[in-house]
């Protein structure tokens, strides 16, 4: 199965590099290439393990992802619950740890994916990883970017205060 990853080292800590990866519209398309809509469904409005999101890409593709792991400011799973037909089978992981410079983060993005149907697998295969390598690291330098924007970290961090209420 490929997996594509992405690594970044942001200068903020942990929690606060994990509030921004996951902040909502708007905020989110200010450093979210990737994204062009995303939402929440069956009603939640924070992210968490068993929530759902709609998300379409810049390409135009939809799809329904849920998380399946949801541990601030470590880390974060999905996977696709309803997506491109190309795809079998997509999950995606982001994890966040101490950098060795005080008040960074090390940002570790990764993706792993099965295309269909399987007689154009391995061609399928090749040409998905090397799409998802250049939009994962798109993605994460968006990220990085995000993470030196004071709108951005702004949002973030009220975020986080909230969840302290």
């Amino acid at each position: 199965m490929p997996v594509v990853e992405a690594v970044a080292t942001v200068p903020v800590p942990p929690e606060l590099a994990f509030a921004v990866s996951q902040t909502t519209a708007p905020v989110r398309y200010r450093w979210d290439p990737f994204v062009r809509k995303q939402h929440f469904t069956d009603g939640a409005t924070r992210p968490g393990k068993g929530v759902r999101t709609f998300t379409r890409s810049r390409h135009g593709l939809v799809m329904v992802s849920e998380y399946v792991s949801w541990a601030p400011p470590s880390h974060v799973g999905m996977k696709m619950v309803r997506g491109p037909w190309f795809f079998e089978m997509f999950a995606g992981g982001w994890r966040f740890a101490p950098a060795p410079e005080p008040g960074s983060t090390v940002a570790t993005w990764r993706y792993s994916f099965r295309c269909r149907p399987a007689f154009l697998r391995p061609v399928a295969e090749r040409i998905g990883g090397w799409l998802l390598r250049r939009d994962i690291r798109r993605r994460i330098a968006g990220y990085a970017a995000g993470c030196a924007d004071p709108e951005v970290l702004a949002a973030a961090r009220r975020s986080l205060a909230a969840d302290d209420d």
